[in-house]
């Protein structure tokens, strides 16, 4: 004898179990329905605090070649002091600026770039890995990543700073 089983699948589980005490229906999170964000669900939400997006901004735009440093020269001579100091950690949002919401996000960074580098294109590689880099990582869709290139770093600039050694 043939038993007729019907399988409910999660979807149908939760459309037939969902609801709240003020009778307002709960979206299942896998119905296959895209959510208005990835930061906020039907279980909670989540909160991406601005220096979040900072070090992934400036982990994202180092990464690139071309790139030298981020921030203006005032930045990297106090990061240089600052890592000479025993127990000290490497800033790795100099250089970066954030406006975040609730959704969405601005960036705004100062580079100096490598001698020979087409500023163009490496503006343009920063803005992509950047993008890239803060919406996988945070949720947040990146409205604009605004690029200043504060200097162009010379092969001579290095030699200068081995007689001036600050030790």
């Amino acid at each position: 004898m043939a038993e007729n089983r019907q399988t409910a699948t999660p979807s149908a589980v939760a459309q037939s179990s969902a609801g709240t005490s003020t009778g307002k229906a709960v979206q299942a999170p896998n119905d296959g329905r895209p959510a208005d964000s990835p930061l906020v669900t039907a279980y909670g939400t989540t909160t991406v605090e601005e220096t979040v997006v900072q070090k992934l901004a400036g982990i994202a735009a180092r990464e690139i070649p071309g790139v030298y440093a981020m921030g203006n020269v005032a930045r990297r001579t106090f990061d240089a002091i600052s890592e000479r100091i025993p127990g000290s950690k490497t800033q790795v949002s100099g250089g970066v600026s954030v406006e975040k919401g609730e959704k969405e996000t601005a960036v705004d960074l100062t580079v100096i770039v490598e001698y020979g580098a087409a500023v163009v294109e490496v503006a343009e590689n920063i803005r992509r890995n950047v993008i890239r880099s803060v919406e996988h990582g945070t949720g947040l869709k990146v409205v604009e990543v605004n690029i200043t290139v504060a200097d162009v770093h010379l092969p001579e600039d290095d030699d200068e700073g081995d007689d001036h050694d600050l030790a």
